[in-house]
């Protein structure tokens, strides 16, 4: 049976590539973007039923989870939607931390409880309920080093963590919960040579991941049985250099 995947940020990166594998599966997938981009419409046309949402907006939240809801079933939600704000971008401080807060931590939150039941009647109608659905939350290698730079983005990213923890004991048996925790997956289109140098060279594994890396270890995440609160790092080796 066709599994029905949340992708909240699919307009790029890795939220364009997670909701891509699944429609060419043949799954149903909801996913939500905040700007609209030419990847959107592509989407679209691929079958994707796509809900702008601003997750600073409690309506806008509030409007999703109405949408969700609405449907049959639901077999995971990945939380991908993400904002990389660093500390000096002009913010105040409080409006920096909340911000981050809110993106990564309040609105998967709230998410993660107006969807439980629907993600939990779905695992029972599936022959094997134990670990049936999912909640992937996709947090930050930086959420166990920190960073200068970007304090309050590793601080919420490291809550987000948190949460995998608490919602895998609150929602076992029939969801299980997990974190994947990237670095630097790929490079963006601006980058020059001298910072992809500098990048590559954090890691023991100098390469870009790709998306493919992130695709497999979802897709082990939804088949496996018997793991959950836990957190993968996929980040090149980085904690070794």
């Amino acid at each position: 049976m066709n599994k029905t995947v949340l992708i909240t940020g699919v307009g790029k990166r890795i939220g364009y590539a997670l909701a891509k594998h699944f429609l060419a599966r043949g799954d149903n997938v909801i996913g939500t973007y905040r700007s609209h981009y030419d990847s959107i419409e592509q989407l679209r046309k691929l079958g994707a039923t796509l809900i702008q949402c601003d997750l600073t907006d409690a309506a806008s939240i509030a409007h999703l989870i109405e949408q969700v809801n609405a449907s049959t079933r639901l077999d995971c939600i990945i939380h991908n939607a993400s904002d990389w704000l660093p500390d000096n971008s002009g913010l105040s401080a409080s409006a920096t931390i909340n911000r981050m807060m809110q993106v990564h931590v309040n609105a998967p939150y709230e998410i993660n409880l107006a969807l439980a039941d629907l993600l939990i009647s779905t695992a029972q109608l599936n022959h094997q309920t134990i670990g049936a659905s999912n909640i992937i939350h996709i947090t930050d290698y930086v959420a166990e080093k920190g960073s200068k730079k970007h304090i309050a983005y590793a601080a919420s990213k490291a809550a987000l963590h948190n949460l995998t923890l608490s919602f895998a004991a609150k929602l076992a048996p029939h969801v299980k919960v997990n974190s994947i925790a990237p670095a630097m997956i790929l490079f963006n289109e601006h980058d020059d040579e001298a910072y992809k140098v500098k990048a590559l060279a954090k890691a023991v594994l100098p390469k870009e991941a790709g998306n493919s890396e992130i695709i497999a270890l979802v897709e082990y995440l939804q088949s496996s049985h018997y793991v959950t609160g836990r957190s993968y790092a996929v980040d090149g080796g980085r904690h070794l250099v």
